[in-house]
């Protein structure tokens, strides 16, 4: 499936934001894949990357994507660098994107890969993507990419007022949600919890104590 293909399949899935759309048409995602894996890059469909890990398929990235609703200048939370591909997809539609990946052999390369890209708004951190990134806190959006079993109330507290978060909740084994959570605007309100989608995603597990890619 081409370029151009992927983006119709995506548009008749119900991705109609247009800035993702354009992204996801401008990003090669063969570059993000194993070589031995690139000849199905252009599916919809998620690619084992190793390590125990996946890069989503080109729709979850679309959908998660524009569920968070990104404005240019925001800064973005992603918990699970992976190969990066959702770090590219969100780095060109916000201002900053600080990504936390627990597995250093994929964060180092996913590093390298977005340097050649020539992303400079993207900041790299090893380490337990549960905790977040308290001191760069908080944030416009957060995005995760692994499911933990409910949220992590560190995430939801890096969180500005007004503020987004969609990641996929639930058991390995059992029934995963993807939800959007919205931080309310005044103190004493209640945060808005959605239920979007089913889904399967692959554990965020802890991590050894962080460390800062530079």
């Amino acid at each position: 499936m081409g370029d151009m293909e992927l983006v119709e399949a995506l548009r008749r899935q119900g991705i109609s934001d247009k800035r993702v759309l354009e992204v996801i048409h401008e990003l090669d995602r063969a570059t993000f894949v194993p070589e031995s894996m690139r000849s199905a890059a252009g599916q919809d469909s998620p690619l084992p990357i190793g390590y125990g890990q996946t890069i989503s398929q080109p729709f979850i990235v679309a959908f998660m994507t524009q569920a968070l609703n990104l404005q240019p200048g925001e800064r973005v939370l992603e918990i699970g660098t992976g190969s990066g591909y959702q770090t590219a997809v969100l780095a060109r539609l916000c201002g900053e994107v600080y990504t936390v990946e627990s597995v250093a052999e994929l964060a180092l390369p996913a590093r390298e890969r977005l340097g050649q890209l020539g992303f400079n708004n993207i900041h790299f951190r090893v380490g337990d993507g549960t905790a977040g990134w308290p001191e760069d806190a908080p944030f416009d959006a957060i995005m995760g990419t692994a499911a933990p079993e409910r949220l992590p109330p560190a995430l939801y507290q890096q969180l500005r007022p007004g503020g987004r978060l969609v990641l996929p909740v639930g058991p390995l084994h059992g029934s995963q949600e993807l939800i959007r959570v919205t931080r309310p605007s005044a103190g004493g309100e209640r945060p808005r919890v959605e239920k979007l989608l089913g889904v399967r995603f692959v554990p965020m597990i802890s991590a050894p104590p962080p460390a800062f890619l530079h």
